[in-house]
């Protein structure tokens, strides 16, 4: 079974991420943090991966410290998750569209960590949460999950909806990229015969 647990504790937060990759789309979550906690379940559900998350964090000062680690945290967990990365499809891309906006979403499954992100707010938040965590979250997920991941709205006017495009993306294009691959289920997808490194 392709599951990872991993707990992430430091002075700002304490955080424990558990996922299946061949899970139902089953989440757990709890951070503190109303807005995240939607846009992971429904990375949950729209990957098919199960995702548990416990955070306690420094709410009190504001949601960074917290968004950062849990993103951390779960990429760390796909990483692990992995494990040789043998047989996975590896590539994969998605347009999502929540109703005004779009946003396309690439990832390659590739060990070299790397985040091009082009999706701009309209606002500073959505409810009391920073939409600038949005990139800080998808920054820390990229670099611990060592995957390049490419995200960009192409337009979009309502911000809840341009965040939720853009995990609803990453939702789907992990769902294919992370899935074995029939006719090269014991192949590691690469000329090399390894990735990352």
């Amino acid at each position: 079974m392709r599951k990872a647990l991993v707990k992430r504790i430091t002075k700002e937060t304490a955080v424990e991420v558990a996922i299946n990759l061949d899970g139902e789309g089953r989440a757990s979550v709890a951070t503190g943090i109303g807005f995240l906690d939607h846009m992971l379940d429904l990375l949950a559900r729209h990957s098919r991966i199960d995702i548990d998350v416990k955070a306690k964090g420094d709410l009190h000062i504001d949601h960074h410290h917290t968004t950062e680690d849990v993103g951390i945290a779960l990429g760390q967990a796909l990483k692990q998750a992995l494990g040789d990365m043998k047989g996975i499809t590896r590539y994969a891309d998605v347009h999502v569209p929540m109703d005004e906006a779009l946003t396309r979403v690439a990832i390659d499954i590739s060990g070299r960590p790397f985040l091009v992100f082009k999706s701009e707010f309209v606002r500073d938040k959505v409810g009391p949460f920073d939409t600038e965590l949005v990139q800080e979250w998808f920054q820390a997920f990229a670099i611990n999950a060592a995957v390049t991941l490419h995200v960009a709205t192409l337009y979009g006017t309502n911000d809840h909806h341009i965040a939720e495009s853009c995990f609803k993306g990453l939702a789907r294009a992990l769902r294919r990229a992370v899935a074995i691959d029939p006719r090269a289920a014991q192949e590691v997808p690469s000329t090399k015969g390894t990735l990352g490194g």
